[in-house]
């Protein structure tokens, strides 16, 4: 579990600097990670890049972990509180692009040491 909540770890260093080169590393080639702004899921490591490009061009977000969990699948809970700013760094007002400032769940699922899936749990 270790190994997996460093990587994770390091996801969020790197996602929070904008080195997306960084997280994709660390990404399966199949993998499905949470469309926060629209629903469903992405598939695929250049598709999460065009997700966060995309997302980058509206909003700043900021993600900071609390604490980390093993769920009973052997997924890692990680408690994030999560910040989202406008461009200028101004924090937003209500609820844009289905983003807004609140703690969360994202759930990590592993295969291989490498990250294969991503979903968001509302309620932590």
């Amino acid at each position: 579990m270790e190994d997996d909540i460093k990587t994770v770890e390091r996801m969020y260093v790197s996602f929070n600097a904008r080195d997306i080169d960084g997280v994709l590393a660390v990404l399966t080639d199949d993998v499905a990670w949470a469309n926060g702004m629209d629903g469903g899921h992405v598939h695929g490591r250049e598709a999460v890049r065009e997700y966060w490009t995309r997302q980058w061009t509206m909003v700043s977000p900021h993600v900071e972990p609390l604490g980390f969990q093993r769920m009973a699948d052997g997924a890692i809970l990680a408690e994030v509180r999560q910040s989202v700013r406008d461009l200028e760094g101004k924090p937003l007002e209500g609820q844009t692009h289905g983003l807004k400032d609140k703690t969360v769940g994202h759930v990590f699922h592993f295969r291989d040491g490498r990250v294969a899936g991503f979903d968001i749990a509302e309620a932590v």
